[in-house]
C-alpha cells in the first residue's frame, strides 16, 4: 500500500475512488475506452450475454461495466471465455501484463461475486492523458495542452 500527501488538492473534488496517479511523462494513465479480457464465471444462476452491466471492483474502482460482445453466445457458471466490456464511467485499467494490479477484477452483481477476470487488451480514450488537477495547472507542470 502506498500513501501520499498532496499539497494544494481538492481531495473531494479531484481525487475519487478509482482514481490512478502517473508520470505525466513516461506512460501516463489515460481513460480507458473499452477493454479485451477472459472471464471466468464463478457464481451466475442464470446465462451470461451481450448487454449484461455488472459492477467491475478493478483495483480501487468500484464501476459498471457493459459485456458488449462475448466470443461465445453465452456464459454460466463455470464457463471461461473472453468478452469485449465497456465502462459506463470514466475508468483507468492496463493489461495483466504491464501492470498486474490494474488488471484483474472482480464482477459483482447480487450482492455476490459472480466472476473474475484479467485484462488482456485496452483501447484508451483519444485526447491526452488524463485529468491534470488544479494545483498542477498553477504550478506549470501540466503537460502541454493541459493548461487553462
Amino acid at each position: 500500500m502506498l500513501a501520499f500527501n498532496v499539497k494544494n488538492v481538492s481531495i473531494t473534488k479531484e481525487i475519487r475512488r478509482g482514481s490512478v496517479a502517473s508520470d505525466s511523462k513516461n506512460d501516463p494513465a489515460k481513460e480507458t475506452k473499452q477493454f479485451t479480457a477472459q472471464v471466468i464465471i464463478m457464481n451466475h444462476p442464470g446465462q451470461i450475454a451481450a448487454g449484461y452491466t455488472p459492477v467491475l471492483d478493478c483495483h480501487t474502482a468500484h464501476i459498471a461495466c457493459k459485456f458488449a460482445e462475448l466470443k461465445e453466445k453465452f456464459l454460466k457458471s463455470g464457463d471461461a471465455g473472453i468478452v469485449d466490456l465497456i465502462p459506463t464511467k470514466p475508468l483507468c485499467v492496463e493489461t495483466f501484463t504491464e501492470y498486474p494490479p490494474l488488471g484483474r477484477f472482480a464482477v459483482r452483481d447480487m450482492r455476490q461475486t459472480v466472476a473474475v477476470g484479467v485484462i488482456k487488451g485496452v483501447e484508451k480514450t483519444e485526447g491526452g492523458s488524463g485529468k491534470v488537477t488544479k494545483a498542477a495547472q498553477k504550478a506549470g507542470t501540466a503537460p502541454a495542452g493541459k493548461k487553462k
